[in-house]
């Protein structure tokens, strides 16, 4: 059973999941905790009742950063054989072909960010603080964090946080494209909820092709992220949830249909 890291549901949100981060105080990054993390995307990606993902640290902080004391003592011939499991654990979110959001409280930083920048979206409280404030150590973000950041933000305004490794809060990460959306403290996991929510009843094969469309098609030259879409999408004609649709808007107009995932 895991220790740290466990997936929820609730009757009262339905189709939701919850991958929640519980390491207190601060909810640092060990190598159990990423081991979990990605235990509970790979779950989440397999579970049919699962149609989105809300991942949440708890009402005073997402995660702040790695554990430190755990690195201080790694070589570099250890980490040239781990680094790309860490990658992989904190990206591990990005993994899941489901909509994903981050409830982000209190602190993110360094790898805690990079475990929401996996995310497909971003919720934040008014009084949290992101950051990657691994030079101050003598490093750099070695989770996704140089990627997933600059993809997201800018090279620009990804290097200045990068290189001074400042803290920025909430209304400048809005402002910067950092989060989407920034609410009351103590209103963020329920943002996230309802954000979430909203998929509960949607076409999961289309949105998972959606996803993977846009995912890829980012990384690649327009020629190339156009033959993405046109294989994912023809290869949704092969599904019954597209006769499902396309049959219930005939029918009885739009956000009508009943889908099942096939």
């Amino acid at each position: 059973m895991p220790e740290f890291v466990t997936l929820e549901t609730s009757a009262d949100h339905p189709g939701v999941g919850t991958i929640l981060l519980n390491r207190p105080p601060m909810n640092a990054l060990n190598r159990q905790v990423q081991a979990e993390l990605a235990a509970a995307a790979d779950e989440a990606t397999r579970r049919d009742d699962i149609k989105a993902v809300v991942i949440y640290g708890g009402p005073k902080v997402l995660a702040a950063g790695a554990d430190i004391k755990e690195l201080n003592d790694v070589t570099y011939a250890e980490m040239s054989k781990i680094a790309g499991r860490l990658q992989s654990d904190l990206g591990s979110i990005s993994e899941i072909p489901k909509p994903t959001v981050a409830a982000i409280t209190g602190y993110a930083l360094g790898g805690g960010l990079e475990v929401a920048l996996s995310a497909d979206r971003r919720i934040a409280g008014d009084n949290a603080k992101l950051g990657v404030p691994e030079v101050l150590l003598g490093v750099i973000p070695g989770g996704g964090g140089t990627q997933r950041l600059a993809r997201l933000i800018g090279p620009a305004k990804a290097k200045d946080m990068i290189f001074t490794g400042r803290f920025v809060g909430a209304e400048e990460a809005l402002a910067i494209g950092l989060v989407d959306e920034v609410v009351a403290p103590d209103e963020v996991y329920n943002a996230a909820l309802t954000w979430a929510g909203q998929f509960a009843n949607s076409a999961s094969i289309a949105l998972a092709a959606a996803k993977k469309a846009v995912d890829q098609g980012i990384d690649v030259d327009l020629t190339t992220g156009l033959k993405i879409e046109e294989h994912v999408f023809a290869a949704l004609f092969a599904t019954e949830d597209r006769e499902i649709g396309m049959k219930s808007f005939v029918e009885n107009g739009p956000g009508k249909a009943k889908f099942l995932g096939k």
